[in-house]
């Protein structure tokens, strides 16, 4: 990009001295600054309710940064660039009167546009929003980014929609989901749509299951008293998974623009059959983990974390079937899970082919004869691969067969490139006011109606979440999910 076509940007983060800000905000920001992506006139200004100066909130991103990205830091140019970008706004977020301070800060001045970044409780903001309206902050080239979760269930996301929509039109508003600045997210739908190969295979004819997975090995992390509250199923599937499904099951959208590709995702979303009553119990599994081992240590159980209370049915883990109700994938399952203390980190979606109509070859080449896989691995490293059958090089009697994958690691395809950061994407995508990777109301209020009718089954039973070891793969009735329809899981 020219730097020329760069449009100067305000951008402030509420919650500017906060982990998300210094882990993963401030280092985006520094990176597309790194990348020349930044204009030479874009500020970055941190807001929240401590006192500090100007040159304290730089010192403090410095040591942020020299944690998180230590190799980038060392280029002394940029960090003498990005420290001019710097400046802190000490606001209460409760405090109508307190906002004055951007207008005395030049906020928005000379034309600029301007992205309020909400890294904050989503009960304050509404608040937020209607003091920056008060203050005139609410103009058409300013924008909102709402970090999740946005609500518990539909009531309270509905609400929280209400407040925000009440002040700035849904074009000013981005509501973030990170996955969807994945690199191997976004190639999704280059592999789908910029290719003639797969999208004509990409329908129940030719595939027999898909299955998207987050799996993580971390626990609660000393955030019990809030985990408690939210649980997998809200926190990861409402969400992520829900997100990624919709972008593996959409149809060919018209253009790449925000609506275009937010319509076939909504069509997803309404196509979801509802998982109720006792269909929940053969559709769904859910899990608390217990003590294990993680990477060779030993870990306690969800209930010895600080805090605890034993009496909790909050699931550590889910697994689930769904179904999309369309031409397109009528009796395909769609296996989801997700859960915290698994054996290993990783995130990926496998599409899972069906079998050749009819096999040619001899007994023993059928033994080694599998189906095609097109797996797509988010992390913990970006690649692609495509599982086919080849012949056994050799000259002995018969075809010998075994699976070949085909891999497009991206590291090695484009190692003059830096894979940039999921949050590095959506913040430029903001400041371009690109809205493409952004959920709109509708999505997510199709997602919490889908999730709480699975919240509302769970809630009638008395069944408590299934206990499973830290460092296994969740309960062993999650393996079952799939078997009950003859498949299984793919093995990482």
């Amino acid at each position: 990009m020219n730097k020329s076509s760069l449009k100067a940007c305000d951008v402030i983060i509420f919650g500017g001295g906060g982990d998300l800000a210094m882990r993963k905000l401030l280092p985006a920001l520094y990176h597309l600054d790194m990348d020349g992506l930044l204009a030479p006139t874009t500020r970055i200004i941190g807001a929240s309710r401590r006192e500090l100066t100007a040159e304290e909130y730089q010192t403090k991103v410095r040591a942020a940064l020299d944690e998180f990205v230590p190799s980038s830091v060392g280029d002394d140019d940029t960090w003498s660039r990005f420290k001019e970008r710097l400046n802190y706004v000490s606001v209460n977020a409760q405090e109508v009167s307190d906002f004055s301070r951007f207008n005395d800060n030049g906020v928005g001045d000379d034309g600029r546009d301007v992205v309020f970044y909400l890294a904050t409780s989503p009960d304050l903001f509404g608040s937020i929003c209607s003091s920056l309206a008060t203050h005139g902050l609410n103009q058409e080239r300013m924008r909102v980014v709402l970090e999740k979760p946005l609500g518990r269930d539909l009531v309270s996301s509905r609400a929280i929609n209400t407040e925000v929509m009440q002040n700035f039109s849904e074009s000013q508003v981005f509501r973030i989901d990170h996955y969807l600045g994945k690199e191997t997210v976004q190639n999704l739908l280059a592999i789908r749509f910029g290719n003639t190969l797969f999208e004509p295979l990409w329908d129940s004819a030719h595939i027999d299951n898909i299955q998207i997975t987050v799996s993580e090995t971390v626990g609660v992390e000393g955030r019990w008293g809030y985990y408690d509250k939210a649980g997998a199923l809200r926190d990861m599937v409402q969400n992520h998974l829900v997100q990624l499904l919709c972008l593996v099951a959409m149809e060919p959208p018209s253009r790449m623009d925000a609506d275009s590709v937010r319509d076939e995702k909504i069509k997803v979303l309404k196509a979801l059959r509802p998982i109720s009553g006792a269909n929940a119990y053969n559709k769904t599994v859910r899990g608390q983990y217990a003590k294990g081992v993680v990477n060779g240590k030993s870990v306690q159980g969800y209930f010895d974390e600080e805090g605890s209370n034993p009496e909790s049915r909050t699931e550590t883990f889910v697994a689930l079937r769904a179904d999309i109700d369309n031409w397109r994938w009528a009796g395909v399952p769609f296996y989801l899970r997700t859960g915290k203390r698994l054996g290993q980190r990783y995130s990926e979606i496998v599409i899972q082919y069906k079998a050749v109509p009819h096999s040619i070859f001899s007994d023993e080449s059928n033994r080694q004869l599998q189906r095609n896989q097109l797996i797509i691995r988010l992390q913990p490293e970006e690649k692609i691969s495509l599982t086919v059958m080849n012949k056994v090089p050799g000259a002995s009697e018969g075809m010998n067969l075994q699976p070949v994958d085909l891999n497009l690691s991206l590291t090695e395809a484009f190692q003059n490139k830096r894979s940039p950061e999921a949050y590095e994407r959506l913040l430029l995508d903001v400041m371009r006011d690109d809205a493409t990777l952004f959920m709109r109301y509708d999505e997510v209020e199709a997602a919490w109606k889908w999730v709480d009718g699975i919240m509302e089954a769970w809630k009638q039973t008395s069944e408590r979440p299934k206990e499973y070891a830290s460092g296994s793969w969740g309960p062993a009735a999650s393996m079952a999910l799939p078997i009950k329809d003859g498949k299984n899981w793919h093995d990482y």
